[in-house]
């Protein structure tokens, strides 16, 4: 695509005016076909009708150099300005896959000796990859497959149990159903050769094996270009960015800020997105309290703010929904049809920019300012605003002290009743 500049006041066009420019930047076509009746019927249970949420687009964004459109699904306003907003200002952000591989185990019962168990199969782990990579043939001429295989005991009321995990690299796709596949395979094997009962083999949405970092480094003249009102922004985000990390109420709404910007790519990709949440969620746990997904500190020296974000994502680009919804196909066209370990780049970059969005807003005037410009809006359609009422029972809200149903019902009742006396 060509000079990322061209999207400046995207938000202010008119929608056929961003379709054109999306086309001249050699995008796909705007509108992708329809979730019919037929394919949705086939992809859930007691199927009724498609539910829809508003597809809108991420700008600026630079990721390890190359330039994007991300497509973004949500339903809260502001969230795609912030995370537009952030990209700008952030400039070319740096992303990379730290491990992708997905987690399964199988837990067995009715062990007479857990430690000897568990010892035996931890010598014979070699073997058991092996027999692993049985059950999912297919995989493993992808070059991807079964990698690593450890066993654990957990004492429990009821039982002792013996874990067997096992990490697998499913390539370009999320990889549930070839895990599952090969972890009641495996629970079979051992079942008959030590006479144990696989009470259950599934995997693990833990994300411990399935990691991407994006990092960026920010001038302080490219926060403002007053150098010292620069310098104080960049230390209240460093601050902002301490405290999220040691009060985990603060935690909870800082990473759900982050959240905003992964799981509106991660839904427009067709992705599963409890999957990521859970994932996120038990990561950030991992020390024994819940602590900040990214982490944005000051080189008071060099003038230079630095921010990273770590988190998990399990996620693919082939396989499952995204292989039949034509909304997701349509969104991993436009993003030039990335491997999953780009997608993933890619993600983890929107996170990180909708967080430095939020944490700017929150240090400097406030975050409500710019989300009230754009809950206007939803005020407005909600009293029952038309098309080209909206423009106008906004521009009264925005004047208003409060902005709420009641006030916003008043004006448009005052506009119309003004129309109608003319």
């Amino acid at each position: 695509m060509s000079d990322h500049t061209s999207f400046s006041g995207f938000y202010k066009k008119t929608l056929q005016e961003r379709h054109d420019i999306l086309k001249e930047l050699g995008a796909v076509e705007i509108f992708p076909k329809p979730l019919t009746d037929e394919v949705a019927n086939q992809m859930v249970e007691n199927y009724i009708t498609p539910y829809t949420l508003p597809l809108g687009v991420g700008v600026n964004f630079i990721i390890n150099n190359k330039e994007y459109v991300v497509p973004m699904v949500t339903e809260e306003p502001s969230v795609i300005a912030a995370a537009s907003n952030g990209a700008k200002r952030l400039g070319n952000i740096q992303a990379k896959v730290l491990t992708r591989e997905i987690i399964g185990q199988i837990a067995l019962t009715q062990v007479n000796d857990p430690q000897t168990l568990a010892q035996k199969i931890v010598e014979d782990k070699e073997k058991y990859l092996m027999i692993a990579q049985t059950y999912c043939q297919s995989m493993v001429k992808r070059g991807g497959g079964p990698r690593d295989l450890w066993v654990e005991t957990h004492i429990g009321e009821l039982d002792h149990y013996v874990t067997v995990y096992l990490s697998m690299d499913t390539k370009d796709a999320m990889g549930a159903n070839a895990i599952n596949t090969v972890l009641e395979g495996l629970g079979d094997h051992l079942q008959e050769t030590f006479h144990v009962d696989p009470l259950l083999c599934i995997l693990s949405n833990a994300g411990d094996r399935n990691l991407v970092k994006a990092w960026v480094e920010v001038p302080f003249s490219q926060l403002h270009p007053n150098l010292e009102r620069a310098e104080r922004m960049a230390l209240r985000i460093a601050k902002a960015s301490e405290y999220a990390s040691i009060d985990p109420l603060r935690a909870v709404t800082h990473n759900k800020g982050v959240m905003n910007g992964v799981d509106a790519v991660v839904v427009a990709t067709g992705n599963d997105w409890r999957a990521v949440e859970a994932s996120v969620h038990h990561y950030i746990s991992r020390k024994g309290h819940y602590q900040s997904l990214t982490q944005w500190t000051i080189d008071q020296e060099q003038k230079i703010l630095y921010g990273q974000i770590e988190l998990p994502l399990p996620i693919a680009t082939v396989g499952g929904t995204l292989s039949v919804h034509p909304t997701a196909q349509w969104a991993l066209e436009l993003l030039n049809n990335p491997n999953a370990k780009e997608l993933m780049e890619i993600v983890a970059s929107v996170g990180l920019a909708q967080n430095f969005a939020a944490l700017r807003a929150l240090v400097t005037h406030g975050i409500q300012k710019g989300h009230m410009a754009l809950q206007a809006r939803s005020l407005a359609m909600q009293v029952g605003a038309t098309v080209e009422e909206v423009p106008q029972v906004v521009r009264a809200l925005r004047k208003q002290p409060q902005m709420n149903r009641e006030v916003a019902r008043n004006i448009l009742l005052k506009l119309r009743n003004n129309e109608c006396k003319h």
